[in-house]
């Protein structure tokens, strides 16, 4: 099976996102940049680079909904006549452009995020969901855990795993255990736990770390030998950064129960004092408060602190 590694430029502070051509009868292109000029044409130039046109594109593959990875999706169908676009059903809250509802912004109240501030990061979403072209439901194939996308020379396994957001899915090549694994592994980052609505119930908070660490020992669990990511280099060591990224999450965790006091503090109150200088900072802010709400919402899962609703207001206490 060929697999092409594309690079494509986008305008956030991320950087350029990983692309990836199955070169492949039906030809499929994993996740496709965000809906910039800039990005369609550095797309369009690198497949014809590998004797590919937009239209030989049968099938679009998403490892999840943020414009970064999915902003061209519905534009690409469009130009390819039809390509079938996969995504899973978890990840249709950001697919259809809700990052900016009220549920998102009832989460951010109750993590005691102020008013205004709850504006501005909606003003930031509502400006990154112009780099995405909405689709309806009736627009997109759901990937399922464990369901496999044949090709011609073989197939691709999804994996579901969650935790970055609700529905990220990985897609794992078993016969050399290749994984394209989005934003779940980056060689040089540990993947932000962003702050969702639960699939299921919409009204409370999807727990992400939570989720986020079962994904990595699945992941692990198939001794995966080169991890493509979202950004940056492949892995090829997998069981280095998997340690590594369980170091992060203990220590992090360790600094989060320190903040934790008898008098209680919030989620938006912890995002400050572990992040001072990024908690007023564009997106900086809103993944500072969803790496706050992450850790104390598993410190209290793990029992290690308690919470109580305060006035529409969670506060978390020393045990």
């Amino acid at each position: 099976m060929k697999i092409i590694p594309l690079t494509i430029p986008t305008p956030f502070y991320i950087g350029d996102v990983n692309v990836f051509l199955i070169k492949e009868e039906p030809l499929a292109l994993i996740d496709v940049g965000p809906k910039t000029v800039e990005a369609g044409d550095a797309l369009r130039e690198k497949l014809r680079g590998h004797g590919v046109q937009i239209s030989d594109v049968k099938r679009i593959l998403l490892t999840h909904a943020h414009a970064d990875h999915c902003g061209l999706a519905k534009q690409i169908r469009d130009e390819a006549r039809n390509a079938e676009i996969f995504v899973h059903g978890w990840e249709t809250g950001h697919l259809f452009g809700r990052s900016a509802t009220e549920k998102h912004k009832n989460l951010r109240l109750r993590s005691g995020v102020p008013e205004t501030v709850c504006g501005e990061i909606e003003a930031i979403y509502k400006d990154a969901a112009r780099l995405t072209d909405m689709l309806g439901e009736d627009e997109f194939s759901e990937l399922q855990d464990a369901m496999e996308i044949e090709f011609s020379s073989g197939v691709l396994k999804v994996l579901h795993t969650p935790g970055h957001t609700p529905g990220s899915c990985s897609f794992l090549r078993e016969a050399d255990r290749t994984l394209m694994a989005g934003d779940t592994v980056l060689k040089r980052l540990t993947p932000n736990p962003t702050l969702a609505p639960d699939p299921i119930d919409t009204n409370k908070r999807f727990k992400s770390l939570a989720e986020y660490l079962v994904s990595l020992a699945k992941i692990k669990s198939y001794a995966p030998t080169l991890i493509y990511g979202g950004h940056g280099e492949p892995v090829d060591d997998y069981e280095e950064i998997f340690h590594r990224y369980v170091r992060a999450i203990d220590e992090r965790q360790r600094s989060v129960v320190k903040l934790v006091s008898e008098k209680g503090i919030t989620a938006f109150e912890t995002a400050q004092k572990l992040f001072p200088h990024a908690v007023g900072k564009d997106v900086h802010r809103f993944l500072a408060i969803s790496e706050a709400i992450a850790h104390l919402d598993y410190a209290e899962s793990e029992n290690k602190i308690a919470v109580e609703l305060k006035d529409g207001v969670e506060f978390y206490r020393k045990l």
